[in-house]
């Protein structure tokens, strides 16, 4: 009896060995395939990202810049010394406001009193001289016009008398010197204003020279001066392109707490040239002070207005991408989707970028949602947030 096969193996070994059964098998396989990819649905489309959309329109916005500014005195004077002598008295309180004309040093005076009074004996020994000389001139002249004396005698005696005015007049001066040195040794205020502190103790020998004579200085507050300075990128966006001397420039200080000062100041010096170190123009400004509430060597922050800027859009900051390269922004082209423009960023105006080129009027600027946003997707313009709050409480 033959052994009796799988029959699993016998219809597998009947498929794979005949030809007609095989090939109307492959067929139906190729044709169920097609039918399922013909039966797959189709790619969804892209549903639009809802945005809000600013419309640009050109404004004008102020030019402003803040910069940091130093406060000096309007008048900085420094009190020396004329005379050279022990330093006796310090008769002000350093850091005092002091009157013009008040005393503040004292220098010995012995010295200078002494040779006040040699002065002053010159001072009459030449008087004495021109004295004797005037009578002997008197008392000879009229007798040369009787020939009663040579005429070489008088001229001699006019000549003694010459010499003698000439006399009188040094020792005129020697004793106005030796006055001027004795009221040198009582130093005074040249100026109203803040004192600073002492230079030199009492005791110490004062000199004329530059080293040692200086013994403090005085700072006028009233009025202040600021000093502060433009680089050039700043002053790019003036109109002109510098600052002169007559800009109607606004000129506001901010105290270091954050406090405005009252009150604006005005001009009043502008370099000419620009500092080829720094890159930047010299500026001051002055100020009332009435307060004294500014100190020399004070900083400050220095706001400036300076004019304005026409033909700018503003774009709220959350719509600029910055990137190492360029500022880019959204904008809607006409078939409503999303497009990349590039733009040429300002300053900040408040809570917008002022945008000085790159976009024109008429230009719709996405301004949110930017995460979901691509170039060349749909968009669709969200109604604004005070209307959808309604709608959304009508819902609950």
């Amino acid at each position: 009896m033959p052994p009796i096969e799988n029959k699993a193996l016998v219809s597998r070994r009947v498929l794979f060995a005949s030809p007609l059964i095989h090939l109307p098998l492959v067929i139906a396989a190729v044709l169920l395939a097609a039918c399922g990819k013909e039966t797959a649905p189709a790619a969804a489309t892209p549903q639009p990202v809802p945005v809000h959309i600013v419309k640009m329109e050109p404004r004008s916005v102020p030019v402003r810049f803040n910069v940091p500014g130093q406060i000096e005195g309007s008048m900085q004077v420094e009190v020396r010394a004329r005379v050279s002598g022990i330093l006796q008295k310090q008769l002000y309180n350093e850091g005092d406001a002091v009157k013009q004309g008040a005393p503040l040093f004292e220098i010995d005076r012995a010295p200078f009193e002494v040779a006040l009074a040699q002065a002053k004996g010159q001072f009459a020994t030449a008087t004495a001289q021109i004295d004797q000389s005037r009578r002997e001139e008197a008392r000879l002249k009229p007798l040369v016009e009787e020939r009663a004396v040579s005429r070489k005698e008088f001229d001699d005696a006019t000549s003694a008398r010459q010499l003698a005015d000439a006399s009188l007049q040094q020792a005129t001066a020697t004793v106005r010197q030796a006055e001027l040195n004795l009221s040198y040794t009582a130093v005074n205020a040249p100026v109203a204003g803040i004192s600073g502190r002492a230079e030199h103790s009492v005791g110490t020998l004062i000199t004329t020279d530059a080293n040692g004579s200086l013994l403090t200085t005085i700072n006028q507050l009233t009025p202040i001066w600021v000093r502060f300075s433009l680089a050039e990128s700043d002053l790019a966006k003036i109109p002109g392109g510098r600052v002169a001397r007559g800009n109607p420039l606004e000129v506001q200080l901010v105290m270091g707490d954050g406090t405005p000062f009252t009150g604006k100041g005005r001009l009043n010096f502008a370099a000419t040239a620009i500092d080829t170190r720094l890159g930047t123009q010299q500026l001051r400004a002055v100020f009332d002070n009435a307060r004294e509430q500014l100190l020399p060597g004070q900083f400050v922050n220095v706001s400036i207005a300076a004019g304005q800027r026409d033909n700018v859009f503003l774009v709220p900051q959350t719509a600029v991408i910055q990137t190492e390269k360029s500022n880019l922004v959204f904008v809607v082209d006409d078939q409503g989707k999303a497009q990349v423009q590039t733009v040429q960023t300002g300053d900040w105006i408040g809570a917008d970028w002022a945008i000085v080129s790159g976009l024109k009027t008429g230009d719709r600027v996405i301004v949110d949602n930017l995460l979901k946003v691509r170039p060349g997707a749909p968009v669709v313009e969200a109604p604004p947030a005070a209307a959808s709050a309604p709608a959304a409480a009508q819902a609950k």
